[in-house]
């Protein structure tokens, strides 16, 4: 929490996380009306893991938000074409412009984090950056009233609240707080390196899939591609102590040779990143005084890329909740999550268990491409949060 933020003794709905789902949530809900909070234990603009990759319903809500142009003005390259290639075939499919969308984005998260929150302050949200939340506070009957804040001097304040919202990722201190209920969990997650190279000149992203290994290009920001390489988690863990870099490189030179040689010649700015691999799960996402959203109600495997353009969705979902201010809102909020979250779930578990020849990676992908239709359609039936109404929930 930064001296700058003045907090409040109360809000009406306080979010822990200021990133994709957080500082989304914090946007419409100050748009709506609502006085709210948001708490960031990191600093705005901080980078983390990420998959990069925005999906059309992502990149379509950023649009509808506004915000898309801040994300294109930091000069995250337009992606109009994404390529499958299951060992030496190639399937080249074009991003068609449709509802004002004629193009994808894989922003760093630098980039879209620091949008998103401008965008909710902007709107009217509190953000204290460098806070930490130390519980959750409950009345008499247990239902959430707020929760307990410590700057980064160590003084604690206790702010009411009328619903707390945990943003705060797999993690997520809201989550165990709460004791929320895990309704699904996944089995089979996959190990992920990643790094930065420049000099790569991709004609879009490109996603590639062999015996046991996939690797990925994705063009973002700064003139750089996140490239990555997939394996079983086994394989990772047998090599991570002899060399991440040796085992990027084989892994790599599995899955596209021709990828392996244009890396070879790239720049690789900064360090690789790694994933060990972390099993998906759908959290409860609301109770009495209390709700998730992001990763912090619903995690799955990042081999699908489509973490980020889920939370964008389900902060819409739970924002209008929210402002609905009914239990029969947050039920449907829930329902509403869950009808994408248990098959984009399943999906991505049989995809990052490599359980699979090309032709089933190439069946798997053609379901998670109509899935995404049907997220497409649901995000175009969104509108705007209507005014301010007193939370009940």
């Amino acid at each position: 929490m930064t001296t700058r933020t003045r907090i409040e003794s109360s809000y009406d709905a306080v979010i822990v996380g200021a990133r994709v789902a957080g500082a989304a949530t914090a946007m419409l809900l100050a748009r709506a009306g609502l006085r709210v909070l948001a708490v960031e234990r990191s600093a705005r603009g901080s980078d983390t893991l990420s998959t990069h990759a925005l999906m059309r319903a992502g990149v379509l809500q950023l649009h509808r938000w506004g915000v898309l142009d801040r994300i294109v003005a930091a000069g995250t390259p337009a992606i109009g074409l994404t390529t499958f290639h299951y060992g030496d075939e190639a399937i080249e499919v074009p991003i068609q412009e449709r509802d004002g969308v004629g193009a994808l984005y894989a922003p760093r998260r630098t980039v879209l984090d620091a949008a998103l929150a401008d965008a909710a302050q902007e709107s009217g949200a509190a953000i204290a950056w460098g806070g930490f939340v130390e519980g959750v506070v409950r009345d008499g009957s247990g239902r959430v009233r707020g929760v307990e804040l410590r700057d980064q001097d160590g003084a604690v304040q206790r702010v009411d609240a009328g619903i707390v919202i945990g943003a705060d990722g797999v993690r997520s201190g809201v989550a165990r707080a709460v004791a929320a209920e895990t309704l699904r969990e996944g089995s089979r997650p996959c190990a992920v390196l990643y790094g930065y190279w420049r000099g790569l000149h991709l004609n879009g992203t490109h996603w590639h899939y062999g015996v046991d290994v996939a690797a990925g290009a994705i063009p973002t920001n700064d003139d750089e591609a996140c490239v990555f390489v997939a394996m079983r988690p086994d394989r990772y863990e047998a090599r991570r102590f002899t060399g991440l870099d040796g085992l990027f490189g084989r892994v790599l030179a599995e899955t596209s040779r021709s990828l392996a040689l244009a890396v070879a010649r790239a720049e690789h700015v900064g360090k690789l990143h790694p994933f060990a691999g972390r099993p998906g799960f759908i959290r409860a996402s609301y109770g009495p005084g209390w709700a998730l959203v992001g990763d912090a109600g619903c995690f799955k495997d990042p081999l699908t890329a489509h973490g980020m353009t889920d939370a964008l969705r389900d902060a819409d979902l739970l924002a209008n909740a929210v402002v609905a201010g009914t239990p029969d809102a947050m039920a449907g909020y829930q329902a509403a999550r869950d009808e994408f979250a248990v098959e984009f779930l399943e999906l991505s578990d049989e995809v990052a268990s490599f359980d699979w020849d090309l032709e089933r990676a190439k069946v798997l992908h053609r379901q998670l491409s109509k899935l995404m239709n049907r997220e497409c359609d649901l995000v175009r039936t969104f509108t705007a949060i209507g005014a301010k109404t007193e939370p009940v929930l």
